[in-house]
């Protein structure tokens, strides 16, 4: 499935952010249909999925499923040679990552705090465009059940208290925010296309907070 050249180049622009069609489009030089047409596969094979913009319904944006892309690539290695396991590289010293999202009360501070957890030695920082006036209690929560983390007496932060500090990664983890563009200087930018939990019952929140960790995991340094 991955070997076909397209497709291969699709997942390769998947792999670096969350995308829109019409952007990968541009990226790999191909037609709308036959890229939609490529997209369906990916899909069907399970290597690639779709959601719905919680910006603007009228936009589906594609990520890769990377459990299952690891999964099945780790099989293939280990069927070609039994030592070909994958290496994760390690964050280089002083690292830094930014996350945004809206309301800095959920999304972003899930993922400040699990990306903490994971990896001590990262400057992580998260804020919002227009930060909520609290914390969502159901993103404690689920910090605290599923990942044992604390957050503290936490409270939303705007993006412009970062005003000034530089980072090397910068993740939006919304559609919204997104849309807005910003100068993040030399940083990298990924986007993560997840929906806003906020106005949901406590599942939805371990939801999304599984699916950060999984990318987490994934997050190339």
């Amino acid at each position: 499935m991955a070997a076909h050249p397209l497709r291969w180049a699709l997942m390769t622009e998947l792999a670096g952010s969350d995308r829109r069609v019409r952007e990968l489009v541009a990226a790999v030089g191909e037609p709308q249909n036959l890229v939609s047409y490529h997209l369906r596969l990916l899909r069907s094979a399970g290597l690639v999925v779709a959601r719905r913009s919680t910006f603007d319904g009228r936009d589906t944006y594609y990520h890769l499923d990377l459990s299952r892309c690891a999964t099945a690539f780790g099989d293939a290695a280990t069927a070609l040679h039994p030592n070909l396991a994958p290496v994760r590289r390690a964050w280089p010293n002083g690292s830094s990552v930014l996350f945004l999202c809206t309301g800095n009360s959920a999304r972003s501070p899930m993922a400040e705090a699990l990306l903490r957890h994971r990896a001590h030695d990262v400057d992580v920082a998260s804020a919002g465009s227009h930060p909520a006036p609290r914390m969502n209690p159901h993103a404690v929560r689920v910090l605290r059940e599923d990942y044992d983390i604390d957050l503290g007496p936490r409270t939303p932060r705007s993006l412009d208290a970062l005003r000034g500090r530089r980072f090397d990664h910068v993740i939006t983890l919304c559609d919204k925010v997104r849309e807005v563009p910003r100068d993040h200087g030399a940083a990298v930018t990924t986007h993560w296309s997840l929906p806003d939990p906020s106005g949901a019952a406590y599942p939805e929140f371990r939801r999304v907070a599984k699916d950060i960790d999984t990318r987490l995991e994934f997050l190339s340094p």
